[in-house]
């Protein structure tokens, strides 16, 4: 059995089987992106929420595995060479997590690269972009008085949305068969029609590809349990 004492962070999160990778997440677009990736890949693991509500974020155990204070993390007990691993950052995460099971990044070198490109595409710019849409358009940055910034936000989705959409003319995922890079953009896209309820605004209706896209993704069985996972206890 492995023994992860030496991660402070499992003083406060007890791993309930050492042997399985530990997620400490929220159910967030950026920790569904890790929670739907474990599922897909058949990897164990044990998830442990992190409340924001409660701070969790920000106590010396969380700080210890991510001194960035986000979500989500892992640590690995049987990481390269067999020896335990803490890593933070999702598209960190999703690359070592396709190159440890062998799955969702393509050993062909194009199709690697255009997926490690469009999950770039997702970590720069959509995720930024639509994270900032959602705090001028729901959050506190809606009582702001100069329409600017949220303006600004509105565009660029809209803008970034239709990259996607054109992108996805003819082709059922990012790159030919689903990858870590739609792992990474369908619960982003996942925040306009539900959590921010934005559709009108950024004009989801009028796009092509990207409405069904999301749909084929949500419908695959590990999304369905990536989405709410980690629950809160």
């Amino acid at each position: 059995m492995s023994n992860l004492s030496a991660f402070p962070i499992t003083g406060r999160w007890a791993p309930k089987n050492p042997d399985n990778i530990q997620l400490y997440s929220v159910p967030t677009p950026n920790g569904i992106k890790i929670s739907t990736a474990l599922e897909e890949m058949g990897l164990a693991y044990d998830a442990h929420f992190i409340s924001f509500a409660a701070g969790d974020q920000e106590t010396p155990e969380f700080l210890s595995l991510n001194p960035n204070n986000k979500i989500p993390a892992i640590i690995d007990p049987n990481g390269p060479g067999g020896k335990p691993m803490a890593l933070f950052e999702s598209g960190a995460i999703l690359m070592y997590l396709a190159e440890k099971t062998g799955k969702f990044l393509s050993t062909d070198p194009v199709k690697r690269w255009q997926t490690i490109q469009w999950l770039m595409f997702q970590m720069g710019g959509l995720g930024p972009m639509l994270g900032q849409l959602g705090f001028f358009i729901k959050f506190a940055g809606k009582d702001i008085e100069d329409p600017r910034p949220r303006q600004r936000y509105i565009d660029e989705a809209e803008r970034l949305l239709s990259v996607l959409d054109q992108r996805l003319e003819g082709r059922e995922y990012l790159v030919d068969d689903y990858s870590i890079a739609d792992m990474a953009v369908f619960p982003w896209l996942r925040t306009i029609v539900g959590g921010y309820n934005a559709t009108e605004l950024v004009g989801w209706n009028d796009l092509e590809n990207v409405p069904a896209y999301l749909e084929r993704c949500l419908a695959r069985p590990a999304a369905q349990i990536g989405v709410k996972t980690p629950a809160a206890p």
